[in-house]
């Protein structure tokens, strides 16, 4: 089969890839045209656009950039009416894959959608654009079922695939990474500041704050892979280090994390890393968002898959200096970190094991 697939982001990246490598050992004869990034090019086919090209944050860069989105919705039509797939595949990103979905379904192309947009949180009322439009809803958290049944849309759970992504991690040797990679002998806490520059630029400085109060530590900064190397070196220092692409062996070797809201936040807990979630947008960004979204409590996936407060979430102006230093204080040093680990077993149990990649490739090859 001929399949198109749209992921807009790293974590849509990672995820496809592996759906891109189960739908291979159900079906020989898959053909794969996408948009996405490294992860999905090493699957084989044809990339369409790399994912740094589409990721745009926050209300006003959007607003910013709308022409370049236009365009790039523009050019995905006319390629995809061009290359006439079998199936289309979008992985979140909803902003721009449901204006593709309706598109699709119009030509006669089964639409499949992996990974719900999080419609649960804001703009609820696109599940009727899903009802019309995607031919199978495939959600990776619990909860998100009852939603979609709620409003009469049928869904498949079919697992969390971090939980795929995770369990194929070789073992790894804390002292050797840290040899390889110009460390020093003390105990890390790494430093996940997202993916966009302008987000980078402002969670570093904050996250690089706490420094003076951690001397026993050193900083590593997990790098994005759609963010050149140069970008990060006014951070480094003799006690501020870097490592890019390797964020997963970081965070193995790692005491505690600071991490910027996302993906990132569920992936530190799945391996197992006391984390502070931090977040701090535009004032207008945030103040439109918070109008926007609905009935959530937390912003980090791992609170609200467990629905209570593991992991702290420090937001806009209780991220500063001092409260980082305080919560981070108590996942390195008090029966706070215990309790972490606790809850992260619970957590693990939540996502319901492995297999979400396999699911879904069945959920779509018997479309």
């Amino acid at each position: 089969m001929k399949y198109y697939i749209i992921a807009g982001e790293a974590s849509g990246d990672l995820h496809g890839s592996n759906l891109m490598k189960a739908l291979k050992q159900k079906d020989q004869d898959a053909d794969f045209r996408f948009w996405g990034g490294d992860l999905m090019a090493k699957q084989g086919g044809i990339m369409v656009k790399h994912y740094r090209d589409l990721a745009f944050m926050g209300f006003l860069e959007v607003a910013m950039n709308l022409r370049t989105i236009l365009n790039n919705i523009k050019f995905c039509k006319e390629d995809i009416k061009n290359n006439k797939p079998d199936v289309l595949i979008l992985v979140d990103y909803p902003g721009f894959n449901l204006r593709i979905a309706k598109f699709a379904k119009q030509l006669g192309i089964k639409v499949v959608y992996y990974i719900s947009p999080q419609l649960w949180a804001w703009k609820e009322g696109r599940v009727e654009i899903i009802k019309k439009y995607v031919d199978e809803m495939m959600v990776i958290l619990p909860f998100e079922e009852d939603f979609y049944k709620k409003h009469g849309v049928h869904s498949h759970f079919v697992g969390h695939p971090l939980l795929d992504a995770i369990s194929t991690l070789e073992d790894i040797n804390i002292e050797t990474f840290k040899t390889e990679n110009g460390l020093n002998e003390k105990e890390i806490i790494a430093l996940l500041p997202g993916s966009r520059k302008q987000e980078v630029e402002k969670m570093l400085e904050i996250m690089l704050s706490v420094r003076p109060y951690f001397k026993d530590y050193q900083f590593v900064i997990a790098g994005a892979p759609s963010l050149p190397k140069e970008f990060y070196e006014t951070y480094v220092d003799d006690n501020v280090h870097f490592v890019s692409n390797k964020t997963y062996d970081l965070l193995r070797c790692s005491k505690a994390a600071l991490v910027t809201s996302g993906t990132a936040t569920l992936e530190t807990a799945l391996l197992n890393v006391p984390e502070v979630v931090c977040y701090r947008g535009s004032k207008i960004s945030y103040a439109i968002a918070k109008r926007l979204v609905k009935n959530i409590k937390y912003i980090s996936l791992v609170n609200l898959i467990m629905d209570r407060e593991v992991v702290k979430e420090l937001i806009q102006n209780d991220l500063n200096k001092n409260s980082l230093v305080e919560e981070l204080k108590k996942i390195l040093e008090t029966e706070k970190r215990v309790e972490v680990f606790r809850d992260y077993e619970l957590l693990r149990e939540k996502l319901g094991g492995k297999g979400a990649s396999e699911n879904a490739a069945e959920v779509i090859i018997n479309l």
